[in-house]
């Protein structure tokens, strides 16, 4: 079927009732292009839930009005939504279309024989959220949409399926089986050809054959070929072949004509999983390097657009990253292509919830009635991705440590291996919560399993490894591939001995552990690696990797900040890319980094008991610039796998201190601040290894824009993001200067979001206006034409600053 996107054009506005709109109550219709993120441009309430951000929940509608010629009497027309939040309903012409209560889910609306052809026709959405989710959703039409335009007889949607069940040094056999869908009345039989082209475009492998199709009888049509010394796709080097299907036959008054055509690109790639090799693609073992990342954009809210998805992948990947997890639902389609392209293998999860609730109106009420067609989409979305590599059914699902938790496992385990039997199967069980009903009765019924975990005092570990857990568990893990752990790293070793056969997956790990987890996973062939919550940090559950330190009032760490708190504040990457302090300390603990990184510790708060939450980081920012703490003490951290390193200030040597894996690669020195230049240097058998330098911003500040590429297209998805830091004549960032910055964009773009990483804030992203956080803000841009697009910033006593960036035309909308 011929894709044509559906993004413009759109009219938006909070739902209204039907009854008070007769009343003369009105709410006006507002243009918007969706992706659209309805949530993020509400003003944030403190009556709200901090689990979402203090976002308050709401009803929306959408409404567009597109032509439909007569030319396509008669042929298929279908709606495609790549996702919707949530609780959809569509209307053509006014008339019920379809639903979606999940609102990760891509669906399909058959449009045609409500439309109007001739004329204009309205296709109406509405979606609502409220007390659904447990981290910010967003709301509204947040994916892209498509038309999709058939003959009667044509390729389905999904309906290209790519294997490559087996491979070796001289040839890769590439099965294809391609869906043909008739919707005449006759037989018709048309001729299927295949062909299979490599990344410069050349074929190297092709077939042909005729096809008969009984009418509304589905035909599948299997062809193998194959491909000589096939170029493997691996996180290494992620080489993508197109496959390319076209069926011809007779069409009325046009005689034999093409009919129907389709592209996929697929990765030729072999899996394997046993206890002793743990995962192999293409016969290699790799650990996972993992990442949780949850599916909102930061300024952009849950707004997904191609060039923020792949933006966060070369990010995650470059700060060494090589898979990631998403969290805790389907990942977009613009993401797993950014994954496939640039070799970041997947972790793609089904549900947070099954069938027991953890938020009043969630999914949970919806899962028993649509748990099938939701699993369905997810791995029709997926099949032809060759950065999937394991499907999780669920997070933290309660039910786990229960028989029927267990038979519903086991029901959708079944599912997806009868969808796809070519992926292995995990769930992101929290031993915890197997214990659920014991652990509320001893700690009370008002305490949360968040709560528990937050507590540093709680020995999660020991409750994780505990015989109870194991007993309860077994027949949850009994249905998997590889059975996923979150914080239950205590289990490693004794069940290799307890479940020979079980291989395990830290799903969800806590950040600052990351050393010891990471070297249980190379210690044992049986764990498949390590994912940390989180790799990018997210809005809502806020506060929850914050910094917190003991009053007598405050005793114990808390969950979820205060209003106006916004992030959760717990990722290797902020919410505009930046990385931090722990992103560099686990680059260095998986071995990618061999110089020394420097952090330093907020000298404020330098001697208060810290009592943060197992998520959190120290308060440390590379950063040497602390105005007004001349002569104060602070402590400087060092994160290095070399044996010692040495601490330098303005070239004073100020001793040595042991680092490396013997001294989990840190080790901190007590100073006292003085403006200028410090310097680690670190030794590996007495020679010099690796330095990395802090310097002291110094005199007049000035505004620096820096666009992410020069040159970008009008595309579906296309973006630029500008970055703004406020620096000195040296250029190193001003940590201690933030003021407000203001933006302008003129010509073809306009302004899609604007921020900064400040943990607490009342500001809005659909602002010109919002102040930095730590010398640093970000802009991001979409086109609206070719040509260029110009953006102006000034902030108090800086010169203003100007970025031009290009915009080329439209390089088409994929298949």
């Amino acid at each position: 079927m011929i894709r044509a996107s559906f993004n413009d054009n759109w009219q938006f506005r909070p739902k209204v009732n039907p009854f008070a709109e007769l009343a003369g109550i009105a709410v006006p219709f507002e243009p918007v292009t969706v992706p659209h993120d309805a949530m993020i441009t509400r003003d944030r309430e403190a009556t709200a839930d901090g689990a979402t951000a203090y976002f308050p929940g709401g009803a929306y509608e959408y409404r567009k009005t597109f032509f439909a010629p007569e030319e396509l009497r008669g042929k298929r027309i279908t709606l495609e939504f790549e996702g919707v939040y949530r609780d959809s309903t569509v209307f053509v012409n006014g008339n019920y279309a379809g639903q979606r209560p999940y609102g990760y889910s891509r669906f399909f609306i058959d449009a045609g024989r409500f439309l109007r052809f001739g004329e204009n026709n309205e296709v109406r959405v509405e979606c609502r959220t409220h007390q659904d989710s447990r981290w910010y959703s967003g709301a509204g039409i947040y994916r892209d949409t498509w038309l999709l335009v058939g003959e009667v007889v044509r390729i389905g949607p999904d309906g290209v399926r790519v294997t490559t069940p087996d491979i070796d040094a001289e040839r890769a056999v590439v099965e294809v089986a391609t869906t043909i869908e008739n919707d005449s009345i006759d037989i018709r039989t048309v001729e299927l050809v295949t062909e299979i082209r490599d990344a410069a475009g050349v074929v190297v492998a092709s077939d042909t054959a005729p096809i008969t199709v009984q009418p509304r009888e589905p035909a599948i049509a299997r062809q193998r070929l194959y491909v000589r010394d096939p170029s493997l796709w691996s996180p290494d080097s992620p080489a993508l072949y197109t496959c390319a299907v076209s069926i011809t036959g007779v069409v009325p008054d046009l005689g034999t004509s093409d009919i129907d055509a389709v592209k996929v690109a697929f990765g030729i790639r072999s899996l394997r999983l046993d206890p002793e090799h743990g995962l192999r693609i293409n016969g290699e073992t790799v650990k996972l390097r993992g990442a949780c990342v949850h599916h909102d954009n930061g300024p952009l809210g849950a707004a997904t657009f191609a060039q923020a998805e792949e933006r966060r992948v070369r990010l995650l990947k470059g700060a060494g990253f090589n898979a990631i997890r998403m969290s805790h639902h389907p990942m977009s389609i613009a993401m797993l292509d950014a994954c496939d392209r640039l070799g970041m293998l997947v972790v793609d999860e089904a549900f947070d919830m099954w069938t027991w609730g953890k938020s009043p109106f969630d999914y949970s009420l919806d899962f028993p009635e649509w748990w099938e067609r939701d699993i369905e989409a997810m791995v029709a979305k997926d099949f032809n991705h060759p950065s999937v590599v394991l499907y999780s059914l669920g997070n933290e699902i309660p039910e786990a440590g229960s028989a029927t938790g267990a038979m519903w496992g086991r029901r959708l385990a079944e599912k997806v291996r009868a969808l796809d039997g070519t992926r292995f199967l995990t769930n992101a069980i929290n031993n915890l919560l197997a214990l659920l009903p014991d652990l509320r009765a001893k700690a009370g019924e008002d305490t949360g399993i968040n709560t528990l975990l937050a507590d540093s005092g709680f020995d999660v570990n020991a409750v994780a490894g505990s015989e109870l857990v194991t007993t309860r568990t077994a027949e949850s893990y009994s249905v998997l591939d590889v059975a996923g752990m979150n914080y239950s790293e205590i289990r490693y070793a004794t069940d290799r001995t307890l479940f020979p056969n079980r291989i395990i997956l830290g799903t969800e790990t806590f950040p600052p552990r990351i050393d010891d987890n990471w070297r249980l996973v190379k210690q044992h062939s049986h764990v498949i690696g390590d994912f940390t919550w989180t790799g990018w940090d997210y809005l809502g559950e806020v506060g929850i990797g914050r910094p917190q330190y003991s009053t007598p009032d405050t005793p114990r760490p808390t969950f979820i900040a205060p209003y106006p708190y916004l992030l959760a504040g717990c990722g290797d990457l902020d919410i505009t890319g930046h990385r931090l302090p722990a992103s560099y300390y686990r680059e260095i603990v998986f071995g990618l980094r061999s110089q020394p990184y420097l952090a330093v510790r907020r000298p404020r708060h330098h001697g208060k008991t810290v009592m943060s939450s197992r998520w959190a980081w120290s308060d440390a920012i590379a950063s040497w610039t602390w105005p007004g703490h001349e002569t104060a003490p602070i402590t400087v951290e060092v994160y290095s796998d070399a044996d010692e390193v040495e601490l330098l200030l303005n070239g004073r040597s100020l001793g040595r201190g042991p680092v490396g894996e013997r001294h989990r690669f840190r080790t901190a020195f007590e100073i006292t601040y003085e403006p200028g230049e410090l310097l680690a240097i670190a030794y590996r058998d007495g020679v010099e290894s690796g330095r990395d330098l802090l310097r002291t911003a110094t005199g007049p500040v000035a505004l620096r824009a820096v666009p992410d590429r020069p040159v970008i297209t009008a595309d579906v998805g296309d973006l630029a993001y500008i970055t703004l830091t406020l620096v000195d004549s040296a250029g190193t960032v001003h940590t201690a200067a933030d003021r407000p910055v203001r933006v302008e964009v003129s010509g073809g773009g306009r302004l899609l979001g604007f921020g900064s990483a400040d943990p607490s804030n009342k500001e809005r992203f659909d602002a010109t206006e919002h102040h930095t956080c730590q010398g640093r803000a970000l802009a991001v841009v979409k086109p609206t034409a070719p040509g260029g697009i110009r953006l102006t910033a000034v902030a108090p006593d800086c010169d203003p600053v100007e970025v031009l960036v290009r915009v080329e035309s439209r390089t088409g909308d994929h298949d």
